[in-house]
């Protein structure tokens, strides 16, 4: 007997799909949902708003920070030889004259302010996002602690506790800061079966993972290919 299926998680089961690859009869059963996990609710006490992680931004800073220095020094030394009545440098005098013959339309004058946009865009970019996409952030139960679980991390622990179900073959799971999703092979009992057992053991697992914000779940099982 099937067990009763859960009238808030979608359920589909797709018709058998036979064809005639090379070497054998390709079979393709699926059970696919797709659930919205509700975390239970959070104890009224908490440590504040568990936000995401910013990241240093340490290597672009560096690079900016290098970037303009030397061309800062370049020119603060070229002009200090200008007063002390020494000639500019020449590469000083090749600019000044090129810029004041050229045109705003020409191709190089495009391209080249094409290319500070991009680079201004990219570095405000990295200023107001936080970065470290792969660190989940932890509710906070303690004020001045703050916890981050990585995105393979829990990937791996799902994938642990979806290997456990009877039934299950494989399992591959990615992971995002918005949604699990669940892939897995199952070479025997029903599919609907084994996928409703994915779901209730993964929706557990989720919410023993402790995030701030947990993910939704989606669960897809299917046959292996069977060849002969």
């Amino acid at each position: 007997m099937n067990e009763p299926q859960d009238p808030e998680n979608s359920t589909r089961r797709l018709p058998t799909v036979e064809s005639s690859p090379p070497g054998g009869v390709l079979e393709m059963d699926q059970s696919a949902s797709g659930s919205s996990y509700e975390a239970a609710a959070a104890p009224e006490r908490t440590a504040g708003r568990a936000g995401r992680f910013w990241s240093g931004r340490r290597i672009p800073a560096a690079l900016v920070a290098l970037i303009v220095l030397g061309g800062a020094g370049l020119l603060l030394y070229d002009v200090a030889a200008v007063r002390a009545d020494h000639p500019a440098m020449q590469w000083r005098r090749s600019v000044a004259d090129d810029l004041a013959s050229r045109h705003l339309d020409d191709v190089w004058v495009l391209a080249g302010s094409a290319l500070a946009a991009a680079l201004g865009l990219w570095l405000l970019l990295l200023a107001l996002t936080p970065g470290l996409r792969s660190l989940l952030p932890m509710s906070r139960r303690h004020t001045g602690v703050r916890a981050g679980l990585d995105r393979n991390a829990a990937a791996f622990v799902l994938r642990d506790r979806a290997v456990e179900v009877a039934g299950v073959q494989s399992v591959r799971v990615k992971m995002s800061r918005r949604k699990a999703t669940v892939r897995a092979l199952s070479h025997f009992r029903e599919l609907d079966d084994v996928r409703a057992d994915l779901d209730a053991v993964l929706s557990n697992a989720i919410g023993e993972l402790g995030l701030a914000r947990p993910p939704g779940l989606s669960v897809h099982v299917r046959r292996p290919a069977k060849k002969g």
